[in-house]
């Protein structure tokens, strides 16, 4: 049996040389049929909180686990509770399922009860031809941009630097990173080239974490605190190929404590490959 980009299938689940981000979403099976996981508390995004992509990806992968079907397309996240890293099982009630797509309902939960549910669909995704697609932004190149990672000494005294940002590498386009500076632009949006560190490709699961691996673009405006993500939609478009990705949020309405923020994700050829929309509390202060 052949394997599909983002499946379990042809990924080494137990071996010690896999690349991070497949150690931390793996999913394994107990003697009596249930689905666990072990959360990595090195995908958090500051405090020992997980970010909600990452925690979407292992999700995912359970779905896919489930489904006659090799990729999660569409879904659909309730974020109940911020879990605790180590321990989670993971419930899939499969749906309807026919030749082309299936649909299945993923309950992630830890000792302190459920915290993720999703509704997930899933197909087989190709890499066929845009019949039309609005262009890629024009940014600077990856190496005129500015690395998190690498600036990660800039942190206000006090502030833990976000696991995240150690694992997926994100280099911000300098005109939406004034905010890094101390000189917040105003206008809620960002822009990042985006891979993984240990060079892992980027594939149709890893875009379901890339869908939400940005600052909150709160930060913008200057308001640096933690914004939790409360629903998560994610669609994953196409097979993205090889490279660095790019990827923008924006928010249209930042009122009363709520924010939205729209993600678009780009390939290395500049094919859109993922879109998502999550929304989420503001920062306090």
């Amino acid at each position: 049996m052949g394997s599909h980009p983002g499946t379990l299938v042809g990924v080494p689940q137990d071996q010690q040389d896999q690349f991070a981000f497949d150690a931390a979403t793996t999913v394994r099976r107990t003697e009596g049929g249930g689905l666990i996981t072990e959360l990595d508390p090195g995908w958090d995004v500051g405090g020992g909180i997980l970010n909600g992509g990452y925690l979407l990806s292992v999700a995912a992968r359970a779905a896919v686990l489930e489904s006659p079907h090799p990729h999660a397309v569409g879904l659909a996240a309730s974020y109940l509770r911020a879990p605790a890293a180590g321990p989670a099982t993971l419930s899939v009630q499969s749906g309807p399922a026919g030749r082309t797509l299936a649909h299945s309902l993923v309950t992630l939960a830890d000792d302190g009860g459920p915290a993720l549910t999703v509704q997930v669909t899933t197909a087989t995704l190709g890499s066929h031809p845009s019949a039309y697609a609005e262009p890629m932004p024009d940014v600077p190149p990856v190496e005129e941009c500015f690395s998190l990672a690498e600036h990660r000494h800039l942190a206000p005294p006090g502030v833990q630097v976000p696991g995240l940002s150690l694992r997926v590498d994100t280099r911000l386009d300098i005109a939406t990173a004034g905010w890094a500076f101390g000189q917040p632009s105003g206008e809620p949006v960002l822009r990042a080239w985006m891979r993984f560190t240990d060079g892992r490709e980027p594939d149709p699961l890893a875009l379901v974490t890339f869908a939400d691996a940005l600052p909150p673009t709160s930060f913008a405006l200057g308001n640096l605190g933690w914004a939790p993500t409360v629903q998560l939609q994610v669609l994953v478009r196409a097979l993205p190929a090889p490279g660095w990705c790019l990827v923008e949020a924006r928010s249209s309405e930042i009122a009363d404590g709520w924010a939205d923020e729209d993600y678009r994700i780009w390939d290395s050829t500049g094919r859109l490959v993922a879109q998502s929309r999550q929304l989420a509390r503001t920062p306090r202060g």
